[in-house]
């Protein structure tokens, strides 16, 4: 069976899945067919050319070479949706703490922990740690995917008005969203409009530092922002000059850096978002089910560098998987490599993303080593591997 090595502590809910079908665990890197991951800085680790797979038990992929894995046919999957209720509810509580003054109130009470007449004092008090209501208030959705949709919902139910901005929204996460979430067209049409922003957007070359001085110029005055998935979508400069100008009011982000933790108005957790246990459970869960799905019978599901693929699980055939470039010619070199070896197509599936492709091949009997040899030499082809039925 294959071997799997850990780059963080993983729940053991997803390892003992692994464990209790065959899979070994190894202290090694250099002796893993796949790793698994959280945070660990992959960039500088030099992965060894038997890795096959790294699942990150989470969503984002930043600490992983992405790139650099899908030229040499290294899967790299994350796991969407498993740890999203977990960000969810944190940011609802981000969202109240930003309109009450909660922790101003409970940092009084400790003050005035020895003052006999602290319930007197606590009624004049109390005024200036008011704030204000959610329900009713606009709030400003940028990214509805799988936290940002569940959230956009939750404030629903919550009585604020909820706009909406994804100009990637697929058709099927539309029809899940609930029908009193507006629609905005543009970014500076919900920065303009809400009292409330929330990001839940990836970190990519597009997105970082969306939230630059001009976005923050088109934000309402006294509107609060919160960020909760990556603190390189924020200019944190000009958030620090807003902040201190009075503009935005409040600053929310689960990302302590330098920055963030000095500055005025914010109020800033050690990256709590998906550190339930619960949300771990989920994501080393996911994690390692598409790992086994993978290995095992070469179907691809939540990859962020290939395209999915699902043939459903091998039982009585043999499977090839070719990474290639998404190149002209190389189906129809495969198709002939296999007719030459003797052995039936039956069945296929490919599919590329960008420059990356991934062609999945059953076929009726095992694949000579001259046939794996000739599909290795062929230009445009990545890797190869030959999966076999479990015995």
């Amino acid at each position: 069976m294959y071997a799997i090595h850990c780059m963080n502590n993983i729940s053991t809910v997803g390892t003992d899945a692994l464990a209790s079908a065959g899979y070994d665990f190894v202290d090694d890197p250099a002796k893993a067919d796949a790793w698994l991951v959280r945070s660990a800085n992959l960039h500088e680790i030099e992965a060894p050319q038997s890795l096959l797979a790294i699942a990150r038990a989470g969503a984002g992929v930043n600490n992983i070479p992405v790139e650099r894995c899908a030229e040499r046919g290294v899967v790299v999957f994350n796991t969407p949706g498993a740890n999203s209720n977990a960000v969810k509810e944190l940011v609802i509580c981000g969202m109240l703490l930003a309109c009450r003054d909660v922790i101003g109130g409970i940092e009084w009470v400790r003050d005035a922990v020895d003052d006999p007449q602290i319930a007197k004092r606590a009624e004049k008090a109390k005024k200036r740690f008011a704030g204000c209501e959610l329900a009713g208030k606009r709030v400003g959705v940028i990214g509805l995917g799988a936290i940002g949709a569940q959230l956009a919902d939750a404030l629903i139910a919550l009585g604020a008005e909820v706009m909406g901005y994804d100009p990637y929204l697929s058709i099927n996460a539309a029809w899940g969203l609930d029908r009193r979430i507006e629609h905005a067209t543009d970014l500076e049409q919900l920065l303009a409009a809400c009292d409330f922003v929330t990001l839940h957007v990836p970190a990519t070359d597009s997105t970082k530092g969306m939230i630059s001085a001009d976005a923050i110029a088109h934000m309402k005055r006294g509107a609060v922002l919160l960020n909760f998935a990556r603190d390189a979508l924020v200019d944190e400069q000009a958030l620090a000059e807003a902040l201190d100008d009075g503009k935005i009011a409040r600053y929310v982000t689960d990302f302590a850096n330098p920055a963030s933790a000095n500055m005025k108005n914010a109020i800033v957790l050690p990256h709590l978002g998906a550190s339930t246990g619960e949300a771990e459970d989920n994501c080393a869960v996911m994690a390692a089910r598409q790992l086994r799905d993978y290995l095992e019978n070469g179907n691809i599901t939540n990859s962020v560098n290939y395209g999915r693929v699902d043939l459903g699980p091998l039982v009585d055939d043999y499977r090839i998987a070719l990474f290639h470039q998404n190149a002209q010619g190389v189906i129809g070199q495969l198709s002939q490599v296999v007719a030459n070896a003797g052995l039936n197509i039956e069945n296929m599936s490919n599919v590329s993303r960008g420059s990356a492709a991934y062609t999945l091949v059953e076929v009726n009997a095992p694949v000579p080593e001259e046939a794996i040899e000739r599909l290795a030499a062929l230009e445009h082809v990545r890797r190869v591997r030959v999966i076999a039925p479990s015995a």
